[in-house]
């Protein structure tokens, strides 16, 4: 039986570090969020985001999320950026039991009453996943990203 625990110490940051290079490397994306990153986005007045880890007597896996919030829905939600779980612990329920736990956690943080994520295209059994657990594709929407030198271009620090 897994335990879930949330990232809070240098040690679980590490252990959320390991987990989301791997699944980057699953996924074959490049990794940029380094434990700095990690750092400073998940710890302060306001973090923008929260871990979880799935721990057995080793790490066998772990989610990032964080809040949102929608005038469309009237109710704030959770943004799941990333789910990992061992290749070894796949099948058995500890996704679905992840993602209850960030749930739980996220009503709890801040009253959240939807989730969403995004499934990559080229992972078609990820997409049957969550199609089980009740996600709903959303093909009237295209989503888009703003990258870090528009960002700051935006907010007037690159002239």
């Amino acid at each position: 039986m897994a335990e879930f625990r949330a990232v809070e110490t240098d040690d679980d940051l590490t252990l959320l570090d390991t987990a989301l290079r791997q699944l980057s490397a699953d996924l074959g994306d490049p990794h940029s969020a380094g434990l700095d990153a990690l750092r400073t986005g998940l710890t302060g007045a306001i973090p923008a985001a929260y871990g979880l880890l799935a721990l057995e007597e080793d790490l066998i896996g772990a989610a990032l999320f964080g809040p949102l919030f929608s005038t469309v829905r009237g109710a704030a939600g959770v943004y799941v950026s990333d789910l990992w779980v061992t290749e070894a612990a796949r099948g058995q329920g500890l996704g679905r039991a992840l993602l209850s736990q960030v749930a739980r956690r996220a009503g709890m943080l801040w009253r959240a009453e939807w989730m969403m994520l995004a499934v990559y295209a080229h992972t078609p059994a990820s997409r049957r996943f969550y199609e089980r657990l009740g996600f709903e594709a959303q093909d009237q929407v295209t989503q888009m990203r703003l990258p870090q030198a528009a960002m700051r271009r935006l907010m007037g620090e690159d002239g």
